[in-house]
């Protein structure tokens, strides 16, 4: 993922520059090896396997069957196959950037954090950032700084240079913002992982505990006819949960089935001039029919994975698909259109790339192309969206800018 980052133009972002900020994250508390840290704010580790949940050992059982490697270590750069899924929730509480950065340097008397604030948008001299127009407890007002850092995410972060007038120009002034600068990418690009589930009934017999982990295994592999290591995630989970609404209301097993790098893009235009609307997301799933054809395999597996003698006892029946809509790729795209859903791994709004790229937003160091004080550090810069989760990436992503800021 990251050589091909370098390759568009962004040559420090390859692999081998940005695997120190990787270590410098992470305390991996199971693997001591060159590529894992051990002295970071972030930990890092496995569900043991003798801790494994019966469906757990299952889908494990059934993917080796099939053919798959055994993959212990997910974060090693030549990983594929089934294996613990890497976490960072000791004792169940995910230790977020929140907790594991921000929270020791409260005491910090040059820092000031404050809640419930909203960034209405970028007050500009010329092409010069130099304030932040903001709204809290009701008052609105301006903070002024030198260098000003959008990190609002990967929706957040576009919309808020389309309300300064950072953008497509036609769409920023057809909404009655004056445009400060031109720039088509913003918005455009959005990236994301398309998935969809395939949900299981179990036998009543069968325990599931709704505050045991949802998923500790997952299978990583390459779609056939793929030119992407490793395009394809699946990962299996239950949904015993206890909170109100969830979409599954019974309790079972299911399936997800992950498009790891899509071709189809989205984008993300302005609702209105408000900064109180949210922005409207065209993601575009499954337009592309390659996209398409490797979902379609990836729910075929699943429904081979069942056949494995581990499973028997344990799922009475598949909820869906159903057989008639497996029986064609017609029938199954239908389902697939239907069903698929966010990975909530949205990426790639404002993304990196050189001058020469007529739809980057910022240049390799995150600076606003033809823009003067101001970068975007989050999600939204990457070029492409990685065949992972996208929460260490991001972090990175910060380290590594804030030793060119030093």
């Amino acid at each position: 993922d990251y050589d091909s980052w370098a390759a568009l133009g962004n040559d420090e972002w390859g692999f081998i520059k940005v695997l120190p900020y990787f270590r410098k994250l992470e305390t991996d508390t199971d693997i001591r090896d060159d590529f894992h840290g051990f002295d970071g704010p972030i930990p890092v580790r496995r569900h043991k396997r003798e801790t494994w949940l019966p469906a757990q050992n299952a889908f494990y059982q059934s993917c080796l069957a099939q053919g798959f490697a055994e993959d212990l270590d997910m974060n090693n750069p030549d990983s594929a196959g089934v294996g613990p899924i890497p976490m960072n929730n000791p004792e169940g509480i995910r230790m977020s950037t929140a907790l594991t950065y921000l929270n020791p340097q409260r005491h910090v008397l040059n820092l000031t954090i404050r809640p419930n604030v909203l960034a209405r948008r970028i007050v500009f001299e010329g092409k010069r950032a130099v304030a932040v127009e903001v709204e809290s407890g009701g008052e609105t007002f301006t903070v002024e700084a030198e260098e000003i850092i959008v990190s609002s995410g990967a929706i957040a972060s576009p919309q808020l240079l389309l309300l300064s007038g950072v953008g497509p120009a036609d769409h920023i002034r057809g909404l009655g913002i004056s445009v400060v600068h031109e720039l088509p990418g913003v918005g455009q690009n959005l990236r994301d992982h398309p998935n969809v589930r395939v949900p299981l009934e179990v036998y009543d017999d069968f325990p599931l505990d709704p505050h045991a982990p949802r998923s500790q295994t997952a299978l990583r592999y390459t779609a056939p006819g793929s030119q992407h290591r490793n395009d394809i995630q699946i990962m299996a989970s239950s949904f015993s949960s206890p909170i109100s609404g969830d979409p599954l209301e019974a309790e079972g097993i299911r399936f997800t089935c992950i498009l790891e790098l899509a071709e189809g893009s989205g984008e993300l235009t302005l609702a209105s001039s408000d900064p109180h609307v949210q922005p409207n997301l065209e993601y575009h799933y499954l337009e592309e029919p390659w996209d398409r054809e490797r979902l379609r395999e990836a729910v075929r597996l699943c429904v081979r994975l069942l056949e494995h003698p581990s499973y028997q006892g344990m799922v009475k029946s598949r909820i869906t698909p159903t057989d008639e809509e497996l029986a064609s790729d017609e029938a199954l795209d239908a389902w697939l259109r239907l069903n698929v859903s966010t990975s909530q791994h949205i990426s790639g709004t404002c993304k990196m790339g050189p001058a020469s790229d007529p739809m980057a937003v910022v240049d390799q160091y995150c600076r606003i192309h033809g823009l003067e004080g101001i970068r975007v550090v989050d999600a939204s810069v990457m070029p492409n969206v990685i065949r992972a989760n996208t929460n260490a990436t991001t972090i990175m992503i910060a380290e590594r800018v804030a030793d060119w800021m030093k």
